[in-house]
């Protein structure tokens, strides 16, 4: 009896009605949250990769720009280039 008087309240429907509305047929509804915060986490993995990778990338480019030794290593190794009495020997591996 009690329950019956609790459903047939206007005031309780309306506040049902308004709760299913936010949670299914609303613009910013539960199912679109929850792909944005799985995008929010996916650009933040994406973001702290990017920022390791520019750290070495520094380290990186001021090694370069300090020994002459590891410029040389890295010309040959990434262009491919050679001094004038040298023969380059490419080996794809498959």
């Amino acid at each position: 009896m009690f329950l019956i008087k609790i459903i047939k309240n206007k005031y309780f429907l309306t506040i049902i009605g308004i709760i299913v509305w936010l949670l299914f047929f609303d613009k910013n509804d539960v199912f679109t949250q929850f792909d944005l915060i799985q995008k929010r986490n996916k650009l933040q993995k994406e973001k702290e990769y990017y920022i390791s990778e520019i750290e070495n990338n520094k380290v990186n480019l001021s090694e370069l720009q300090t020994n002459t030794k590891s410029l040389e290593t890295f010309a040959r190794e990434k262009y491919l280039m050679k001094r004038d009495n040298e023969d380059v020997f490419v080996f794809v591996t498959k």
